[in-house]
């Protein structure tokens, strides 16, 4: 596909001039677009629900435009169930799905009403012990090891994941719960990530729904829901298609239709946990080049790093580059574009193919809208940038300000030595 940038030269200039590069920018009627396409592709379930991942895109105002769309949210700590909370989701509106999980998340969780998913066996008495009970609704993560495979490719491999329960393990886990007084189960399993076919979810499906049947049968515990939770991907690079949500719910419809309706389980509500798909396309980073060099490469250095976007760095992975101003320019120039950082991984693209830049040109990486800002740090005491949303009036709203050296110092307030610093 084609990838264009949803802000032009004159947008980037003018924002700029109050809020200056680099910036986070997301793209208000793209997220409220998708968000209803999804609604959409799973209406065919009358207990739909996406509880949309706060760890891809942590902004409360973000949340408060998916909520709008009926959308809960999926949190993996105290700060997400905070967010959440002060973002006025409650209850079971809030599932909360954890690794290695401290038992005073599990409290907090439960104090708000949130749906627990347990990934492991061994959590269940550690969450008696914190509780004093089991709640009535509880999730278990399912993970059947191997690989999974789509027409003989290999997706991912869940077998390597320290994330869910073998076979055996849900089995006696729903055993126990249900003895302990749970009445409603749910089912959860991410077995691979970041896909880009539409095959995904239903084969996904297919193995989870089979499974609900299984321990219906065998365990008599009432299955509620199950949640196929993330795994949609999005397109990065040109050459790749988007997904189609609509062709996914279809799948998963029929799926359900095969497995879970001829059981009697027509009332097994289906739920997602959707990052990227939601919000990645719909964000991306605005930088500036500052610096040109000339020596066994061509480098530009832009103001943006690693602290910024950190998925390059941390896993080569494919961000597309538009040069604002040069969208139809030809591809001429071989670039590394890097950021300022002591670490040689700090790249956005190496040996890309880009127009001529020249010192000012702003830049748009593509495709930061999930797993972006969120994964952001301050290694050479670099600072995080501002958030804001590009409206669907054309106006700009900044949704988090940018750091600042007070922020980086504040955790030494317990003394003077960052005083002079710290104001």
């Amino acid at each position: 596909m084609e990838k264009r940038p949803f802000v032009s030269l004159k947008q980037a200039e003018g924002i700029a001039q109050a809020y200056p590069t680099p910036f986070h920018l997301y793209d208000e009627k793209g997220i409220r677009e998708n968000a209803k396409r999804l609604k959409e592709a799973f209406s065919w379930n009358k207990g739909y629900r996406e509880y949309f991942a706060v760890k891809a895109t942590p902004n409360p105002f973000l949340l408060n435009i998916l909520k709008e769309y009926g959308c809960g949210t999926d949190c993996s700590s105290m700060t997400e169930l905070m967010m959440s909370d002060a973002c006025g989701f409650s209850g079971h509106d809030i599932m909360f799905s954890s690794n290695d999980t401290p038992p005073e998340e599990f409290a907090f969780a439960e104090k708000l009403g949130a749906i627990i998913n347990l990934d492991d066996i061994t959590h269940i008495s550690c969450l008696e012990e914190t509780l004093g009970y089991i709640p009535e609704t509880i999730s278990c993560r399912y993970n059947p090891g191997g690989l999974f495979k789509i027409s003989n490719d290999i997706m991912d491999n869940p077998g390597d994941a320290k994330y869910g329960m073998t076979t055996d393990q849900i089995f006696e886990a729903f055993r126990i719960l249900k003895e302990k007084g749970a009445k409603n189960f749910g089912i959860h399993a991410f077995l691979a990530s970041n896909t880009v076919t539409n095959d995904y979810y239903p084969m996904l499906a297919k193995v989870l729904f089979e499974l609900a049947v299984e321990l219906q049968k065998k365990t008599g515990a009432h299955i509620k829901f199950i949640n196929l939770s993330g795994g949609i991907g999005i397109p990065y690079r040109p050459d790749q298609e988007p997904n189609d949500i609509y062709a996914i719910g279809e799948g998963v419809r029929k799926v359900y239709e095969e497995v879970l309706t001829p059981a009697g389980m027509g009332d097994v509500e289906i739920y997602t946990e959707l990052g990227r798909f939601m919000m990645g396309p719909y964000g991306c980073l605005v930088t500036k080049a500052i610096h040109e060099k000339h020596t066994h490469k061509e480098y530009i250095g832009v103001d943006a790093c690693a602290v910024n976007l950190m998925r390059p760095a941390m896993y080569g992975a494919y961000h597309h580059i538009t040069v604002l101003g040069k969208e139809d320019a030809v591809c001429d120039h071989k670039y590394d574009i890097t950021g300022s950082l002591c670490e040689n991984n700090d790249k956005f693209a190496i040996d890309r193919m880009l127009p001529e830049i020249e010192m000012g040109d702003y830049l748009v990486i593509h495709d930061t809208g999930a797993h972006g800002f969120s994964m952001g740090y301050n290694y050479n005491g670099k600072l995080k940038s501002a958030e804001l949303l590009l409206k669907e009036d054309g106006t700009v709203q900044m949704i988090r300000r940018a750091e600042t050296p007070k922020d980086y110092f504040a955790t030494f307030d317990f003394c003077d030595i960052m005083k002079k610093y710290g104001k």
